[in-house]
């Protein structure tokens, strides 16, 4: 299957909304991009209309993603678009999902501190303990 991998660059739009479900951690955010672009006319830079995508993280990305974004903030985000087309109350509504796969401050607007996650490995029975000694 062929799936369509973008990179945004832009602002988190809304409060991270996190929630623990049986299939693991899933957290979703609103994510404004705007394009700037330099008006020869003016000679001066403009923005361009902002897009809005609904931007999805699944298991150890929504947990780490839920403890460092705040609303405002600006972030590259890389994953699968997903645009669904539906009719709502006899109109059609288009909306553009990100499965993201990746997502970080964006760097060129400050800074930030990484702090590795460190996940525990299985539990030894003493019969595997004995074995490795």
């Amino acid at each position: 299957m062929n799936e369509t991998l973008v990179t945004l660059v832009g602002h988190v739009a809304t409060q991270v909304d996190y929630r623990e479900t049986p299939n693991g951690a899933s957290a979703r955010f609103r994510f404004a991009v705007t394009p700037r672009f330099r008006d020869r006319q003016r000679e001066a830079w403009a923005d361009g209309p902002t897009s809005f995508y609904t931007v999805w993280a699944r298991r150890s990305l929504a947990a780490n993603l839920a403890g460092s974004v705040s609303v405002g903030e600006p972030l590259v985000v890389h994953g699968r678009l997903r645009v669904r087309d539906e009719e709502r109350e006899g109109r059609k509504w288009f909306s553009a999902d990100i499965e993201a796969v990746a997502i970080g401050h964006d760097l060129t607007r400050g800074t930030a501190a990484f702090r590795r996650i460190v996940k525990a490995g299985p539990m030894l029975t003493d019969s595997q303990k004995a074995a490795v000694v």
